[in-house]
């Protein structure tokens, strides 16, 4: 994590925050699928061949895990990544091999009325593989607050 922590006086509408990246590998896919997600298409490699996924396919909520993590690691934020609200989308699915990384973007940032110590940033989040493929998209408001 970055030593640098960024309070509501350090962001702009339009930062943008790149992460580090995760390499998916099958088994990482099927051991979260079978704790958390336990669908053929997601912890049995030849039965995933004739699903919709058309073969082995990493659980949106798999993805989501990496993502956070990520984003943790890229976005530092002076209180963490304290979630306000969250829309998560999968336009495609992740596969076996992915090498994923998450490109963060602030699209918006208000300051509250009641708390004016504190505010909400909103966030656009893209979670890519290699290829530039778009595994996931995260919009999220982040609570952050002014420099004491």
């Amino acid at each position: 994590m970055p030593k640098h922590l960024l309070y509501l006086d350090d962001l702009q509408v339009g930062d943008n925050f790149i992460s580090g990246e995760h390499v998916l590998v099958k088994e990482e896919i099927i051991s979260f699928a079978n704790q958390y997600d336990p669908q053929l298409f997601h912890t049995d490699e030849e039965a995933a061949k004739d699903t919709f996924f058309k073969g082995l396919a990493g659980s949106g909520w798999n993805t989501a895990a990496i993502t956070m993590r990520l984003i943790v690691e890229s976005v530092p934020f002076s209180a963490g990544i304290i979630g306000a609200g969250v829309d998560v989308t999968w336009p495609t699915p992740t596969r076996p091999g992915d090498i994923l990384h998450v490109e963060s973007k602030i699209t918006d940032i208000k300051i509250s009325e009641s708390k004016p110590s504190q505010g909400i940033v909103f966030t656009e989040s893209r979670t890519l593989n290699q290829k530039g493929e778009v595994r996931q998209i995260t919009r999220a408001k982040l609570l952050n607050f002014f420099k004491a």
